[in-house]
C-alpha cells in the first residue's frame, strides 16, 4: 500500500505530458493562424474570447510540460527533497489550466462557428484541468498518509543522524569543519 501515490502519479504524469504537448500543438497552430489574420481557414474560427483562451491554453500548455520533467524527477526519486519542487510547480500549471479551462467555457458558451482544431484544444483544456488536479492530490497524499507518498514530516535529519554524530544533520561536533 505504501507505493499507492507512486504507481498512480507515474502513468498519470504520462500522460498529462503527452496531452500537454498536443496542446502546445494546436494551440501555437491555432495562435500562428489568428496573429496571421487566417480565421477564414476551414478549421479554425473562433469568436470573442477566442484569442485570451489560445495564449492561457498556449501559456498553460508550456508550464505544464515544464511541469511534467520536475514530476517526473520527484516520482523517479520519491523523495521528501524533490517533492518541493514537483508539487510546487503541477500545482502552477494547475493554476493556468484552470484558468484557461475558464476561458474555454466562455468560448463554449459564446458559440459562434468553431473549427476542429479549436474544437479539440477545448476538450484537451476540459479533460487536463481535472487530470492535473488529480496529478496534484496524488503529489500531495503524503500529507495526510505517508503510506501514499513520501510524507512532509518524516525526515530522518535529528534522531538517527544525532546518534550517527554526522555534524551536517544535527550530530554532536567534537571539532571544526572544514
Amino acid at each position: 500500500m505504501a507505493m499507492v501515490g507512486r504507481n498512480l502519479a507515474g502513468p498519470l504524469l504520462f500522460l498529462n505530458l503527452v496531452m500537454y504537448v498536443i496542446v502546445v500543438g494546436f494551440a501555437s497552430w491555432c495562435l500562428n493562424r489568428f496573429i496571421n489574420g487566417q480565421t477564414g481557414h476551414p478549421s479554425f474560427g473562433g469568436n470573442g474570447a477566442t484569442m485570451f483562451f489560445l495564449i492561457f491554453a498556449l501559456l498553460a500548455g508550456v508550464v505544464g510540460v515544464i511541469s511534467k520533467l520536475a514530476g517526473a524527477s520527484h516520482v523517479r526519486a520519491w523523495r521528501n527533497e524533490s517533492l518541493a519542487a514537483a508539487a510546487s510547480s503541477a500545482l502552477i500549471a494547475w493554476a493556468v489550466t484552470a484558468l484557461s479551462f475558464g476561458l474555454a467555457c466562455k468560448e463554449i458558451n459564446v458559440g459562434g462557428h468553431r473549427g476542429w482544431r479549436l474544437r479539440v484544444l477545448e476538450a484537451f483544456i476540459i479533460i487536463l484541468a481535472f487530470t492535473q488536479l488529480l496529478y496534484v492530490l496524488l503529489l500531495h497524499a503524503g500529507l495526510f498518509d505517508s503510506r501514499y507518498g513520501p510524507g512532509y514530516g518524516d525526515t530522518p535529519y535529528g534522531s538517527a543522524a544525532a546518534a550517527a554524530g554526522d555534524p551536517y544533520k544535527g550530530g554532536p561536533t567534537t571539532g571544526s569543519v572544514v
